[in-house]
């Protein structure tokens, strides 16, 4: 396992600093995480980036990759309504093929997440603001803020008439680009399903769930990352209904192509996408994020240093409204040094109630100049 070079301790204490400065409670979740709970939100191309383990009875867990699941189920156990927390510490994922230091499979990680606050401008502004000083905090001087929306993305399939199934589809797949070309290329379709999982999708839940169960008996299989057999009845199910959906048309496609080129000054973007979806996308974000520039504004970040991209996204799927992230001029493009979010439903995917919820990360071994 690569691991990352040590930080100096006053680069990690100036980092710390604004993330103090929030008020938030320390907290220092579990390293071992339930790894059916990871798939569910990041997606099965997760996976191969996950360090997975396994308890004497054949139970899957991984190596938190990220922060943010953790501090949220921790927060939900707690029974508070609302919670600041602060975290700081080592994170696991395994380092895409080919990549170089950059990239350490552990590594360092800090961070702040806000849950159950109200969900405004101000909370959004407050996080990117910390997150900006502290990246900026190791002495780097390049530094640029990328922003994007995928709630603005999936308000432009709706205003383009295209069928839930496929919205959700594109949507979850946004930070993926891979996945998200394949689906366009395929002009919104789904593959259907075959031979048994075919069988399958079509029966009732509970006979579904019968099925599968007994398919695993007779074949002596055992669950695969911890899902149970109502969890991949359902996925079956969603699957089928996905491949019925209609295929999108070549104006659709177009204006999805049209509304993934634009980026640049973030007003800029904005108003270019209220220009060619209509009003009610307008309506759905651009307000917002007008009240969310004018705080960044005011808290002085440069706006020449500020950039919209509609394309942009992160591969943590349980990312549903603005995102940012933090990079460097003289690092990868994929390596940013501080990033972060909003993931308002979140805390439902885990089984609770919806909760308003935003936080960011930053990786100190990137943010330190000297490293470089």
């Amino acid at each position: 396992m690569r691991c990352e070079p040590p930080v100096p301790s006053e680069v990690l204490d100036a980092v710390r600093a604004p993330l103090a400065a929030l008020g938030a409670e320390a907290i220092d979740p579990p390293v071992i995480q339930p790894l059916n709970v990871m798939l569910d939100l990041a997606g099965e191309a997760m996976r191969a980036r996950l360090f997975i383990v396994q308890d004497e009875g054949g139970r899957e867990a991984c190596l938190r990759p990220d922060f943010t699941v953790a501090v949220a189920r921790a927060h939900m156990q707690s029974g508070s309504a609302a919670g600041r927390y602060r975290y700081e510490g080592r994170a696991f994922r395994v380092a895409p093929e080919g990549r170089g230091e950059e990239h350490p499979e552990e590594f360092l990680q800090m961070g702040a997440e806000m849950l159950g606050e109200a969900s405004d401008a101000g909370a959004d502004a407050e996080i990117v603001n910390a997150a900006w000083i502290a990246a900026g905090a190791g002495g780097r001087d390049d530094l640029a803020l990328r922003l994007g929306d995928v709630a603005l993305f999936g308000a432009v399939l709706k205003a383009l008439d295209i069928p839930e199934a496929v919205c959700g589809r594109l949507t979850r797949s946004l930070g993926r680009p891979r996945q998200l070309a394949a689906l366009l290329e395929r002009a919104g379709g789904a593959e259907p399903l075959t031979g048994k999982a075919a069988e399958v999708a079509a029966m009732p839940m509970g006979k579904a769930v019968a099925a599968i169960e007994q398919l695993w008996a007779a074949e002596g299989l055992e669950p695969v990352g911890g899902r149970g057999a109502a969890e991949i009845a359902e996925r079956l199910a969603e699957r089928a209904s996905a491949a019925r959906a209609p295929r999108l048309t070549a104006a659709q496609l177009a204006a999805i192509d049209h509304y993934l080129g634009l980026t640049g000054a973030p007003r800029q973007v904005l108003s270019a996408v209220g220009e060619f979806a209509g009003g009610a996308v307008a309506a759905a974000g651009e307000a917002a994020w007008a009240r969310r520039l004018e705080r960044l504004t005011q808290a002085g970040l440069d706006s020449a240093k500020i950039v919209f991209s509609t394309r942009f996204a992160r591969a943590f799927g349980y990312y549903d409204g603005f995102l940012f992230e933090i990079i460097s001029a003289t690092l990868p493009a994929d390596a940013p040094v501080a990033a972060g979010g909003r993931y308002d439903g979140l805390t439902f995917q885990l089984g609770g109630k919806s909760s308003s919820a935003v936080g960011c990360m930053v990786r100190p071994a990137r943010a330190w100049k000297g490293a470089r």
